[in-house]
This record gives structure tokens, C-alpha cells and sequence, in this order.
């Protein structure tokens, strides 16, 4: 391909001379020349021309000079390699000239040899900038491929996540009212129908997706009184906002607006943004829907007072596929697909939609649409009101976490933690584990780790995805505290990747359930817990004992905490008032906590444990000294001969006297 190459100059024998020059270049299709006679002609040809590869021009020349010719293609930012041919070659205007930007100088008379060097020169560099900004431009591309490809694979990981969910409560509901229909018949029927109408949300924004990417969405406008039918989508959402304690506002400034709408939109767009304002809105806090005539407009403003959006992500939050972190909710998710949407639906109806946040101070969406009344009228506002029954039914209120009180409290049964911040599959999960487990629910991590230290379960179930703190840091927190490292910790996602299950185990979690999981599995791998840990407390019976030195495995928190309850005692052995009081202070634990603790481990209460080591000190003493019995209750901290030869004969089936014989 021909080189293009601008050359201006007022002498019309300048022209005629480079065409003379370079005839064999043009012939062979290497040179193609552009003349302008002036400044501002050549500046317009540069304007139009996106090939020209370099410019030759002179210095002085009538209405537009040279060097103005080279500050204002500077201005147009303008790749364009500029060459001054000039007869005017004093220092002053070559340094003028290169201070502007041009790439090379050369003084008339001109020596062709020169120029066509300098040509050649110029063109290599014009190449070799190409070249580098075709890399670039590839590489932007590259990039921007490989971000909306990941984009693309997240979308498809959260759909999958929002359809495990409803479908676990759906599928294990379903067989739960099967096998116990007199008592969950009713409560099982209204979540199963709840999360069959969120699936069909879910569906229908993939849906919906599908049309407009394919420029087949429809309108269907309609004459009705949009301020009811608004309202109407509000008050869908007042129990949901009640729930999480939000106060949920609705006011206008007009009692009634008629005008042209397509029902359905409306829908999808206030249900998507009423619906994050509540999601991402901590409890106690607020969201507002208003409605205002502003210029011949009707203004529809969402505000909320939660977690915000940071500026770096605000430009991209109507971008498809784009996920917002959530800094403060990291496990509240959603297809990356809503507001997207939103954008589309108000483009559609010849609407705006502008946003304002803060991170940490709430978002504000405001909506304008233009009022026409053209659409024929609707005999009913509410055309659409199978979408709003729909609606109402998936936003009923589920079991509260405060409200749900368990009935087998007082079972001698092992007690479970439940960490689910979806109140239908935390619903689901207790009806699963009543009558065989004591159940305690925390909506999210923060509050579960809170009643882990305070309560000291005998499992955890855990959700990965959950607001405060997820899953993994759930695992991490617990299995790094020593109060809590013990607990055997199941982790429940709808996660199913096998990297997902990795970055779980590494964190600590004792075993991994997807959704939507059978009950039955989810028993048996409790038990089988159950199981496991009583195994293990043989193991720290033994290493209790000093029969069990050598036992411990340095990497085991378990085992380390065991050694260093047994290494206080045996160093203030004959300190008879050194007991749990003293323990409890030593290693950072309330009483409570080191007693379940203990009792988990070694199925011993604390005293009983306590005392276990002096005792098995004394079994020592007595196999490798002469002291007598008292002398050895004396010596482990007895101050009653009589109870310790009682407690010595319960320990090990017979009396410390028999340790002579």
C-alpha cells in the first residue's frame, strides 16, 4: 500500500519537482502525494484524510504559515509525522519548528538525496508507530474480550448461584411435606411457591436479555394512572423492608397522573430498584420512593441510605454483566444482569435514568419520562396484575431470625449453628434438623461467629455467600480462635466448582454441601461428623494422660490446646486451689467456653478433665516412687486423702493402694 504523503507548499514548482523526483516511488505504488497550496487548505485535507502517513510543508506561505500548519495538527492530537522544508533555515525557525513538534528539518535548496532519506526515515518511524499502536489497540481489545468473558462466566456462576437457592427450598420442601404433610403442609406449600415465582423472575430477565440484544423487545403502552400502579409496587415490598427493620417511604406530589406507560417495564425497573435498596441496606435504615411533575417530566427518584457505590465503579453500573462489590455485603449477589436491564427498559420508553452514591452513604436513582397521553386507555390501571400478584407472593416476609424459637431446646441432643442468610433455606435447613439437633439461626457471619464464641455449637452449617462475612471467612475466623477451632464446620453453597469446595477446605471447612442438597445426605454427613469427632475424643482422653506424650501433632490446634491445659495443671500440681477459675484466665476463656470446649473434645466436664490430670500424674508417682498415698494425694493437690483414693479408684477402676501390689 502507498504511503500518502501531504505536501504543502505555495510554489507550484515545488510540486512539479517532487512528482519529477520520486516518479519511479509513485510508478511502483511505494509514494502517493496529497498538495496543498496553503496552511488551512492543507489543515482541512488533514482533517478529512485518516491515511495521510506524513507531512512535508514550508514555513512561509499565505493565509495559514507553516509552523501555525504544525501547532494546530498538534491541537487535532493528530499522529501525523510533520517535516519542515524550508528556505528560511536560520536556528530561530528550526528550533520553532521542533519546539511544535516537527520531526525532522531540511533547508531549500533542497538536496533529494537528503529528502528521500528523510522520507524514508519518517515513513520507518510512521511504521514502527503503527505497528506499536496496532499491538495496543490489540492488546486493549485482548483485554477488554478477556474482561467481558469473565464478565460473561461470572454471569453464568450467578445464575447458577440465584437458581440453586430457590431450587433447594423448592426440591427439599417438596420432599419434606411429603413424609410429614400435617405439619408442613402449609408453611412448605407458601415457600415453595415464593421461590417458584423468584426462579420465574430469574427466567424472565434472561429473557428478557435475550430480546433486547436482539432488538426485539416490544412496548405495549397503555393510558392509566401510574402513581396507583407505583404505589402498588411499593407496598409489594413493605413487608420485605419490615423484615429487615427498613423503613420503606413512598410519597408524590401529584394524588393522580395519567399518562402513557408500558406496565411491565415499570415493574421490572421499580422491582429491580426497590428491591437493591432494600437488599443492600443494613437494618434500621431507610429507602424512599418519590414521585414529582418536573418540566413536563414525572420525576421517579429510589434512595437509600445503604452501603453506596464507589465512584471507580459508578460509570460501569448499568454495564452488562457487572457486578458491584458490595464492601460491606460482600455475599449479597445477583445475576449482573438488573440494572442493566433497568437502562435498557427506560431507554426503550424514551426515558433517562441518572445515578448519584457514596460508599458508605446510600444511592439515589431518579427516573425522567416524558408525559404523553396517546396510548389507548386501559379499562383497568392494573392490566398487569398477575405480574403484581406474582410479585406480592415472591416478596412475602419468611421466618424471621429473631422470631423463630425452637421447641427442643432442652433435648439432650448435639446442638447446631446455623449461618443461612436466604430465611427459606434456613426455614428448610431446621426443618431437616428438628427433633434429631438443637438449632440456633444467625442471618449472616458476623452474627454467626458472635454465637459460635458465646454458644460453642456442636457444628456449624454454614452459607459461603452471605452478607457481613461470608462463609470462608467464617471458616477462617473460628478455626483460628481457640475457642472454636474445635467445631466441625459444613459449608453450604450453590457454589458447585470444584475451586469454590478448595478454597473452602483450605480455610478450614470439615466438609462441603451443594445446593440443592437431599436431607438425607445432609444427615448423614453430620453424623458422620459426629462420628469422627468421638473417635477423636479417645485420642485426646489419652494425650490428657501421660501415657499420651508423643501423640500430639504440633500442626493440630486441638491437640496443642489439650497439651497446654495439661502443662498448667501439672506446673502448679501442688496447688490445690489452681482449678478453672485459674485455667479460664491463663489461656483467655470464659467458664462456658472452656467448658463446652472441653466437653466437645473429651466428652468430660471441666472439673472432671481437670482432675483426670492430677490423677493420672498421681498413677505415675505411685509406679516409680516409695511415697505413700497420702503423700501422693498431697502431691498432686489433694487435700483430702480419703476423696482422692475415691476419685483415683472412679478414674481407673481401682484404689491407688493396688498400684503396690
Amino acid at each position: 500500500m502507498a504511503a500518502r504523503i501531504l505536501v504543502v507548499d505555495d510554489e507550484p514548482q515545488f510540486e512539479r519537482l517532487i512528482l519529477q523526483r520520486f516518479r519511479k516511488q509513485v510508478r511502483a505504488g511505494l509514494f502517493d502525494f496529497v498538495f496543498a497550496s496553503n496552511g488551512e487548505e492543507a489543515l482541512r485535507i488533514i482533517e478529512q484524510e485518516e491515511s495521510l502517513a506524513m507531512v512535508l510543508t514550508d514555513i512561509n506561505m499565505p493565509i495559514m504559515d507553516g509552523l501555525t500548519l504544525i501547532s494546530k495538527v498538534r491541537e487535532l492530537e493528530q499522529a501525523l509525522k510533520m517535516v519542515v522544508v524550508s528556505a528560511y533555515g536560520d536556528m530561530k525557525n528550526i528550533r520553532a519548528a521542533m519546539n511544535l513538534g516537527a520531526f525532522d528539518f531540511l533547508t531549500k535548496p533542497i538536496d533529494f538525496s537528503d529528502l528521500e532519506a528523510t522520507i524514508q526515515k519518517t515513513l520507518e518511524e510512521v511504521q514502527l508507530l503503527r505497528q506499536a499502536e496496532l499491538a495496543n489497540r490489540l492488546s486493549d481489545e485482548n483485554e477488554k474480550l478477556e474482561e467481558l468473558d469473565q464478565l460473561k462466566s461470572q454471569f453464568f456462576t450467578n445464575i447458577s448461584h440465584e437458581f440453586r437457592t430457590p431450587l433447594t427450598v423448592i426440591t427439599g420442601m417438596a420432599k419434606q411435606i411429603e413424609t410429614n404433610p400435617d405439619q408442613l403442609l402449609t408453611k412448605g406449600l407458601a415457600m415453595i411457591r415464593r421461590n417458584a415465582y423468584n426462579l420465574l423472575d430469574l427466567v424472565n430477565q434472561i429473557l428478557d436479555l435475550h430480546k433486547v440484544e436482539a432488538g426485539a423487545m416490544p412496548v405495549h403502552l397503555m393510558q392509566a394512572d401510574l402513581i396507583a400502579y407505583l404505589q402498588q409496587i411499593a407496598e409489594s415490598y413493605e413487608a420485605l423492608a419490615e423484615t429487615k427493620e427498613i423503613k420503606l417511604h413512598f410519597s408524590t406530589s401529584e394524588e393522580t397522573l395519567v399518562m402513557d406507560y408500558d406496565a411491565e417495564k415499570m415493574l421490572r425497573i421499580f422491582s429491580n430498584l426497590l428491591g437493591n435498596g432494600i437488599k443492600f441496606t443494613e437494618q434500621g435504615g431507610e429507602v424512599f420512593f418519590d414521585i414529582a411533575k418536573v418540566d413536563g417530566e414525572v420525576q421517579l427518584k429510589v434512595r437509600d441510605t445503604g452501603i453506596g457505590i464507589s465512584q471507580e465503579q459508578l460509570p460501569k453500573v448499568f454495564d452488562r454483566f457487572y457486578q458491584i462489590e458490595r464492601l460491606i455485603v460482600p455475599g449479597k449477589t445477583g445475576t449482573g444482569v438488573g440494572l442493566s436491564l433497568v437502562k435498557e427498559f427506560v431507554d426503550l420508553l424514551g426515558g433517562r435514568i441518572e445515578v448519584e452514591s457514596q460508599a458508605g452513604e446510600g444511592t439515589t436513582f431518579t427516573l425522567y419520562f416524558q408525559i404523553h397521553r396517546e396510548a389507548p386507555e386501559a379499562q383497568d390501571y392494573d392490566t398487569s396484575g398477575l405480574m403484581l400478584e406474582q410479585l406480592l407472593l415472591s416478596r412475602q416476609p419468611a421466618i424471621s431470625e429473631a422470631g423463630k424459637q425452637m421447641d427442643n431446646e432442652d433435648l439432650d441432643v448435639p446442638k447446631v449453628l446455623v449461618m443461612e442468610d436466604h430465611p427459606d433455606v434456613a426455614q428448610y435447613l431446621i426443618s431437616c434438623l428438628e427433633g434429631r439437633y438443637r438449632v440456633e439461626w444467625a442471618a449472616d457471619g458476623e452474627k454467626g461467629i458472635e454465637r459460635a464464641l458465646e454458644q460453642i455449637p456442636d457444628l456449624i452449617i454454614s452459607d459461603v455467600m452471605m452478607p457481613r462475612k461470608d462463609g470462608l471467612q467464617v471458616c477462617e475466623t473460628l478455626k483460628t480462635d481457640t475457642r472454636t477451632s474445635h467445631i466441625p464446620i459444613v459449608l453450604l453453597t450453590a457454589k458447585a466448582d470444584i475451586e469454590s469446595r478448595i478454597a473452602g477446605l483450605k480455610r478450614g471447612a470439615d466438609d462441603y454441601l451443594a445446593k440443592p442438597f437431599e436431607k438425607e445426605e445432609l444427615l448423614i454427613r453430620l453424623s458422620n461428623l459426629l462420628e469422627q469427632r468421638e473417635k477423636l475424643r479417645k485420642h485426646f482422653q489419652a494425650l490428657a494422660a501421660e501415657e499420651g506424650e508423643g501423640m500430639a501433632d504440633a500442626n493440630e490446634p486441638e491437640d496443642q490446646f489439650i497439651l497446654q491445659i495439661r502443662e498448667l495443671i501439672e506446673t502448679n500440681i501442688e496447688d490445690e486451689n489452681f482449678g478453672i477459675h485459674e485455667v479460664c484466665r491463663a489461656i483467655g476463656m470464659s467458664r462456658t467456653q472452656l467448658h463446652r470446649k472441653i466437653k466437645a473434645l473429651t466428652d468430660r466436664s471441666t472439673s472432671s478433665f481437670l482432675r483426670s490430670i492430677r490423677l493420672n500424674r498421681a498413677r505415675k508417682i505411685l509406679k516409680t516412687t516409695d511415697l505413700n498415698v497420702s503423700q501422693v494425694a498431697y502431691e498432686v493437690g489433694f487435700r483430702d486423702p480419703k476423696y482422692f483414693s475415691r476419685t483415683f479408684a472412679e478414674e481407673f477402676g481401682f484404689p491407688p493402694a493396688e498400684m503396690r501390689k
